[in-house]
């Protein structure tokens, strides 16, 4: 069974989790994690994700508080262009001292979240000694429920012409007439009967 150590994604939080008040601050680079479905999201597996804040400690574990920063590749979906932007959100994450669903010693097997719901979005276990945060659910879940499933290149991006398909941001001057709408949608009809002619 691999150690926790031993992750590529573990953080040493051993010298902070001794007491309520501590603080380690954090600037790393870890790879985005695999199965956060590439084609979707827009993080290649393995790309550079930096994680900037700090964990801080408080009487049920550890709560982190920081951002995290990824290249983005997707294509506008307006305008249907590559883009690279750098893409960056705010987080905050909680890591018991015990499992959720642990007893907690008082017999009703819950661990009590004193981050409470409004200042901790998530929950993740640390190590079961309490020395190690694993990143790498975080970076997971962050990737998949943050990023923008619809970037634009711009926020006033006019996208691509309905009829034609001309890019609208190079030639924001273009249009057609009633007429050429109506005629293109004839010549289109023409071109489909004609084909079914020939497969009939």
């Amino acid at each position: 069974m691999p150690r926790p150590e031993d992750s590529q994604w573990a953080v040493s939080v051993a010298q902070v989790a001794s007491r309520p008040g501590q603080s380690k601050p954090i600037d790393t680079v870890f790879p985005a994690p695999g199965g956060i479905g590439d084609d979707i999201v827009g993080v290649t597996e393995g790309a550079d994700v930096r994680v900037v804040g700090s964990f801080d400690s408080i009487v049920d574990g550890l709560v982190f508080t920081g951002r995290i920063e990824a290249p983005l590749t997707a294509e506008c979906t307006r305008c249907l262009k590559p883009i690279d932007p750098d893409w960056t959100v705010n987080v905050t994450l909680f890591f018991p001292y015990d499992a959720p669903g642990a007893d907690d010693g008082r017999g009703n097997g819950e661990v009590e979240i004193i981050a409470g719901e409004d200042e901790a979005e998530d929950v993740y276990p640390l190590s079961s000694d309490g020395a190690f945060a694993d990143m790498e659910s975080p970076l997971r879940d962050t990737l998949v429920e943050a990023l923008p499933l619809q970037p634009l290149c711009k926020e006033d991006c006019l996208g691509l012409c309905p009829q034609c398909g001309v890019d609208l941001n190079e030639d924001p001057d273009h249009h057609h007439d009633v007429t050429d709408i109506r005629f293109a949608a004839l010549e289109q009809f023409k071109a489909r009967l004609e084909a079914e002619e020939r497969r009939g």
